[in-house]
């Protein structure tokens, strides 16, 4: 198994001077990042499934499920933990299934990996459904707990993401939706926080960010759901309105104020449209910004109000 072996270039590596060595750590994590490349399609096919099975950007069905050990687990609960202030993504719409509960976190458990009774009881203890993704995460690919947990999640009719740094594993296997990150032995032989660590947050990230993007919680390459839950994303909510409403940082803000912090409703009301119909109009495009705006510009010439949402409605 590749990420298990000695590479023989770095057999000494404790011996070198440290900036030979810092040299070739950067490097590996180049590398790292060069092997996601190859596999951009099967992470792309993984996006598209989970976004269709989560729904609309305003749905309350459908969660994102994070799976994992040791590392690759707490790789994963950092991406999920990002979810609600960078795109609020409710919190009963993400779980997390780790391999010795919420204290492996931050802690160490060791021989939780090896409980697949354990992943049973989490995943049954989730009730997953159909709509429900569940993305695995394991280095080895052969981690039992990670393991045991994608497939009764697979059972449950959940669609599943495995990834992994080593082919032909377990994980690959039972995933609908393989996910194979070629990253090749450590420099630290088994120390799968390096390489392989980072192609996997950068992975989740990938997906994460892709899902967000087709459930309309991206505009314009804003964090239009965002939450401005303090002074700076209060502003930086307010520069975003007045950029996509082209409208003063008075305006923006006050039609803030008025969404009670909704961006999107925000922007609707500083171009003019009473809170009940951005409301709604919102609603009936399950708050895609882009689609509302599509929809403005249909019914700007039936309603006489082409040039009054000019400059805002889609370019």
């Amino acid at each position: 198994m590749a990420t298990e072996e000695v590479d023989p270039r770095f057999a000494d590596l404790d011996a070198w001077q440290l900036s030979s060595a810092m040299e070739a750590m950067w490097e590996g994590q180049l590398a790292a990042i060069a092997a996601i490349g190859r596999a951009l399609p099967a992470i792309t096919a993984a996006t598209e499934a989970a976004s269709s099975a989560l729904g609309s950007a305003l749905g309350d069905h459908g969660r994102l499920v994070y799976v994992g050990a040791g590392t690759s687990g707490r790789v994963a609960v950092q991406d999920g933990a990002e979810l609600l202030p960078t795109f609020a993504w409710p919190n009963a719409r993400v779980r997390f299934i780790v391999a010795g509960g919420e204290t492996a976190f931050v802690t160490s458990i060791e021989g939780a990996e090896d409980d697949v009774a354990d992943a049973v009881r989490q995943v049954k203890a989730a009730r997953l459904t159909p709509h429900d993704v569940v993305i695995a995460v394991s280095a080895s690919g052969t981690t039992p707990f990670t393991v045991a947990a994608l497939q009764q999640a697979g059972s449950a009719g959940a669609v599943t993401i495995g990834v992994a740094n080593n082919a032909g594993t377990a994980l690959l296997e039972s995933a609908k939706f393989p996910i194979l990150l070629e990253t090749g032995r450590e420099l630290i032989a088994g120390s799968t926080r390096m390489k392989a660590g980072t192609a996997q947050k950068v992975v989740l990230n990938l997906i994460s960010t892709g899902i967000m993007l087709r459930l309309g919680r991206v505009y314009r390459g804003m964090m239009v759901n965002m939450a401005p839950s303090n002074a700076k994303l209060k502003r930086r909510a307010a520069a975003m309105v007045a950029q996509i409403a082209h409208c003063d940082g008075a305006k923006a803000a006050r039609a803030l104020d008025a969404a009670g912090g909704e961006i999107k409703t925000a922007v609707l009301l500083a171009l003019g449209i009473d809170k009940a119909q951005a409301q709604a109009t919102l609603k009936q495009c399950d708050g895609n910004l882009r689609r509302v705006f599509a929809e403005l510009a249909k019914d700007a010439p039936r309603k006489g109000a082409a040039r009054k949402q000019g400059g805002a409605v889609e370019p």
